[in-house]
C-alpha cells in the first residue's frame, strides 16, 4: 500500500574528520521517502524555495516518489542544515540551522494525500505533527519521530502525538530524556505508557531496540566498515522499516515488525557509506535483498 511521509526536505553541509560535502541533498523526509520507494510508492509533503536545485527534484522523482505535496514557496529560502562529526563519527555539532520557509510551513494535505493508509510523521515540530494527524482519514499506521530539541520546547504537544499514533521512533538518549529513565528498556516501557503501541530505540553502530506490548526485539547494525557520513541514517531506517511495512500490508504483527526493523538497520547500512544519497543512488532492491539475506545469516543462532 502507499505510504505518506510529511517533513523537512533541506540543503546540507556535512563535514567529517576525512572530507566534507557542500549543498548536499539532506532533510528527513528526503533520507525517509527515496529508502521507502524500493519498497512501495511513496508520496512525499514538504516545503522547499524557489533555490531548491532542480536535480534534487529530479533525483526524487525518478525514484518514482509523489512531489505534488511539495509547496514551492517563489520568494523563500529552503531549509538547510551544516554539521561537524567528531573523530569517532557517533558524535556530532550543528553549526548552523536556517529553517527558511520551514518556519510557515503548514501542511495542507490533498483529498488523496489524507486517505493514505501508512503515514510516517518525520523529525519536526510536534504541532507541525499533529497539524498532519488532524487531516487524515482513517490511517491504518501512523508512526512518528522526534528529537530532544522538540521534547524539551514542545514537550505538551508531544504528549498529545504520543496519544494519538501507533509508533514512535526515536534514539536511546531521547528516550532517556522523555521518560525522565536512565536505563533505556524502563525508558521504553514509560514511553509505552504515554500512548504508543510500540516504540523503536536506535543505537547507531549499536543497532536497534524495538518494543511493543511486552515483547522486546534487539537487533545489531550491519557491519559496514565503510563509514563515509552517518547523517541521515535514522531517516533510512525508519524509511526501511515503514516501507516494508507498506509493501507487506495483510497485517502488522510482531514477526513482520521485526522483519521490518531488520530491513530498516540493512538500508541505514547503505546510506552511511556516501555523503547524501549517493550510495543510495547506487543500489536496487536487488542490493537490499543481498544485504538482507547477509544479515539474516550473520544474526541466526
Amino acid at each position: 500500500m502507499a505510504l505518506l511521509v510529511v517533513g523537512t526536505v533541506g540543503i546540507d553541509v556535512i563535514e567529517t574528520p576525512y572530507a566534507a560535502a557542500h549543498d548536499v541533498l539532506g532533510g528527513s523526509a528526503t533520507y525517509f521517502s527515496y529508502v521507502a520507494s524500493f519498497f512501495t510508492r511513496v508520496h512525499l509533503v514538504s516545503i522547499v524555495g524557489a533555490d531548491f536545485p532542480e536535480e534534487f527534484r529530479e533525483l526524487l522523482e525518478n525514484r518514482g516518489i509523489d512531489l505534488s505535496g511539495v509547496e514551492v514557496v517563489a520568494d523563500g529560502k529552503t531549509f538547510r542544515w551544516r554539521g561537524r562529526y567528531f573523530e569517532d563519527m557517533n558524535r556530532r555539532e550543528t553549526l548552523e540551522v536556517h529553517l527558511n520557509v520551514m518556519e510557515r510551513f503548514s501542511p495542507r494535505l490533498s483529498d488523496e494525500h489524507a486517505s493514505v493508509p501508512y503515514v510516517f510523521l518525520a523529525n519536526a515540530s510536534p504541532k507541525l505533527q499533529l497539524q498532519t494527524l488532524d487531516q487524515l482519514r482513517e490511517p491504518r499506521l501512523v508512526v512518528a519521530d522526534t528529537m530532544d530539541f522538540w521534547i524539551q520546547s514542545q514537550h505538551d504537544e508531544l504528549l498529545e502525538l504520543l496519544r494519538r499514533i501507533d509508533g514512535l521512533v526515536l534514539n536511546d538518549q531521547e528516550a532517556q530524556l522523555l521518560s525522565g529513565e536512565n536505563h533505556i528498556v524502563r525508558a521504553a516501557r514509560v514511553i509505552q505508557q504515554m500512548g504508543p503501541r510500540f516504540v523503536v530505540l536506535k543505537k547507531g553502530e549499536h543497532g536497534a531496540l524495538f518494543f511493543d506490548g511486552d515483547a522486546t526485539y534487539v537487533l545489531p547494525a550491519f557491519p559496514t566498515p565503510d563509514v563515509v557520513d552517518p547523517t541521515g541514517a535514522g531517516d533510512s531506517f525508519a524509511g526501511g522499516f515503514m516501507g516494508y511495512l507498506a509493501a507487506n500490508s495483510e497485517a502488522v504483527s510482531a514477526q513482520s515488525l521485526k522483519q521490518a526493523m531488520a530491513y530498516g538497520i540493512v538500508a541505514a547500512s547503505f546510506t552511511v557509506e556516501g555523503f547524501s544519497l549517493e550510495r543510495l543512488v547506487q543500489i536496487d532492491r536487488v542490493a537490499i535483498e543481498e544485504r538482507m539475506e547477509r544479515f539474516r545469516q550473520m544474526v541466526r543462532l
